[in-house]
């Protein structure tokens, strides 16, 4: 073995100073940077404004787009302390949160009792990812002014510029993001922000989150969220587009020491049994955790011992099982405690095992009390539950008809799969293909090795209208899950999956994009780790075909026109609109859509499972007038639409 030439010793130790090494790193710090992380610095900053808000201090948050590309958040907490710092003899409070990593009221002391914010970055993060930063402090009648430029290089140290206007008390900070950290762009989408701020106004009762955008184009009104029944509003809204089981929300809280739990619920006529959505100090916990694991045993157990003592089950009836009793549950598990212990996949897992015995405690004691006093709800909802565990029962039987018929035929694998020949799932990938003869083509295209095809014809299944045994019984349905091997439902195992990518590959069409709805609702629903690890992407077949130089190329859409034809103004062939995958040859598929290296995938991610749940019942339910609204609300940014 030959002795390399290069050095390691002391001299090649780096140490990056202040925050340069957010700039050398920023996705360790904000997760991205594309356009989650974008958003993710107006998060950071609102966050603190929430926190001052669950202290008690804080009533109403402003958040502005500036008409030239910066944000501004304005708080009425009590401002961020100017003071001296007891830790950095040359700097305040307020410059020291801004510049340090890590520093802030959270960490430890009597600042905060609870806080949010998932990455526990900070502000000073926003500070290294911009051009500049200003910050307006308003404490103990005085105004202070600092800012910062080039990553958070000071430009100006903070001082005093005045008496605070009406006594007033807060802080304003204003942030412009740096193009050479997110190149993607810098343009804030409005509909991400509001989807955030009107989900951290449910969960912090009375708290007022106001938008403007200021931006040319945008009508610049305010657009206000504020919610004085909290989580109970939040349940009626998420079931606002499905039919409820009776009109009354559920509500119980509880608290002990450092930790509070509240609880909302409310049953609608739908079969999903996945609608419990739990947040801890405001975060999304869409991996579940310790809360949500209370709740759900102490609900399955008060719901039977109900139903076991008012006689709607005998002694020799079978209990209830968990997912009987959550079929058609909307349920918010929001919990506050002091030091949080994040885990799982995306870090959006409670990990508090004191969190657990309180929120069963909680639910035991109170949802017997809510059932009692409400008997005709109580009645309503353990017959759903029996309806539904008959169906479960039925479901069992048709999964046992088709285990029996798979061991009959050998690997148990749908006939019109064709898959790939390597066995390690990391490396293997599946395309779900619209239409037999786009399947035909995909065939020819594909690296055997590699991916898998399996053609599915015509529309699948609305699981949002069907419970599970209806389901079973579809061709389409049951090819899917057979492929990808994991089961489906309560039973699914993200572990057992046959690839790593599901890859939906459908027309670039409006009947297409019925289908990948059809296909991401069944996926969402039945196998949702498989969405939440990121294994599911949406392929990117081109709209139209043209000519240059003899050479076809192709373009993915509308914009990739306008764009073409912006760098190609005298181009004059006449651009060929592709009607469908199935009018594409092997040779065609393969360099447009499937090879690797010049492909275009979209990752299917879920940050808000509240929000998809929201937007699946509206695009696939029964309420017309609801999916016309959001059609049109949407319309306008169907580009960036990001389920």
């Amino acid at each position: 073995m030959s002795q390399t030439a290069d050095s390691y010793g002391a001299e090649d130790i780096q140490v990056l100073e202040g925050l340069e090494a957010v700039r050398k790193r920023p996705g360790m710090y904000i997760g991205s940077t594309g356009p989650t992380g974008l958003h993710h610095l107006v998060y950071e900053v609102v966050d603190n404004a929430v926190d001052e808000a669950m202290a008690g201090h804080c009533t109403r948050i402003e958040v502005r787009l500036l008409a030239d590309g910066g944000c501004e958040v304005r708080d009425d907490g009590r401002g961020i302390p100017t003071g001296k710092h007891h830790q950095f003899e040359d700097m305040t409070a307020a410059e020291v949160v801004l510049t340090v990593l890590h520093a802030g009221g959270k960490f430890g002391g009597e600042g905060y009792k609870v806080s949010g914010g998932l990455h526990g970055v900070g502000v000073s993060v926003v500070n290294a990812l911009s051009t500049r930063v200003e910050v307006e402090i308003d404490r103990e009648g005085k105004r202070h002014f600092m800012s910062f430029r080039e990553g958070g290089k000071p430009d100006q140290k903070l001082v005093e510029i005045g008496e605070a206007p009406d006594d007033r008390t807060g802080t304003t900070v204003r942030f412009w993001p740096d193009i050479s950290i997110f190149k993607e762009g810098i343009e804030f989408r409005a509909a991400t922000l509001l989807e955030r701020f009107q989900m951290m106004a449910f969960l912090n009762k009375g708290l007022e989150i106001a938008f403007v955008d200021e931006r040319p184009g945008s009508d610049g009104g305010e657009i206000s969220y504020r919610y004085d029944g909290g989580i109970v509003d939040f349940v009626q809204h998420v079931n606002l587009s499905k039919e409820a089981l009776f009109q009354v929300v559920g509500y119980l809280e509880d608290s002990s020491d450092d930790e509070e739990v509240e609880v909302a619920f409310q049953w609608n006529t739908g079969f999903n049994s996945d609608g419990i959505h739990s947040f801890a100090n405001g975060i999304a916990t869409i991996e579940g955790g310790m809360h949500e694991q209370g709740f759900r045993s102490a609900l399955t157990r008060v719901i039977n011992n109900y139903a076991r003592d008012k006689g709607h089950l005998k002694e020799k009836d079978e209990g209830l099982q968990g997912e009987d009793i959550r079929e058609g549950l909307t349920a918010i598990v929001s919990v506050r405690l002091r030091d949080p212990q994040f885990e799982g996949q995306t870090k959006g897992k409670l990990g508090n095992v004191s969190m657990r015995s309180l929120v069963e405690k909680a639910t035991n004691e109170h949802l017997k009390d809510w059932l009692e006093e409400h008997p005709a709800e109580a009645k309503r909802i353990v017959q759903k539950a029996t309806q539904a565990a008959r169906a479960r029962i039925a479901a069992r039987s048709a999964r046992d008809a088709t285990r029996r018929k798979s061991a009959l035929d050998g690997a148990g694998l749908p006939g019109k799969l064709t898959d790939c020949s390597s066995r390690e799932p990391r490396e293997s990938e599946i395309y779900i293909v619209e239409g037999n003869s786009a399947g035909g083509s995909a065939k020819d295209a594909r690296d055997p090795r590699t991916m898998a095809i399996l053609p599915i014809r015509g529309k699948i299944l609305n699981v949002e209208r069907a419970r599970v045994d209806k389901m079973l019984k579809n061709t389409e349905v049951q090819a899917l899950i057979a492929a990808i091997g994991a089961g489906f439902g309560e039973d699914f195992d993200v572990e057992k999956i046959r690839y790593h990518k599901i890859i939906l590959l459908a027309d670039a069409d409006v009947d297409g994009s019925h289908i990948r709805t059809l296909l991401l609702t069944f996926l969402f629903r039945q196998m949702r780790d498989l969405v939440e690890r990121g294994h599911v992407y949406i392929a990117q077949p081109p709209l139209y075909s043209t000519e240059v130089s003899k050479s076809k190329i192709y373009l993915k859409d509308d914009h990739a026109k306008a764009a073409f034809l912006e760098e190609h103004p005298n181009h004059k062939a006449d651009f060929g609109r592709l009607k469908g995958l199935g009018e594409m040859d092997a040779e065609e598929l393969w360099a447009t859509t499937m090879d690797p290296a010049t492909r275009t995938l979209l990752q299917v991610t879920v940050e808000q499972a509240a929000v998809v749940d929201e937007v699946f019942s509206v695009l696939m339910g029964e309420d017309v007038e609801s999916r016309k609204n959001f059609i049109q609300t949407n319309a306008k940014d169907v580009r960036f639409l990001d389920i």
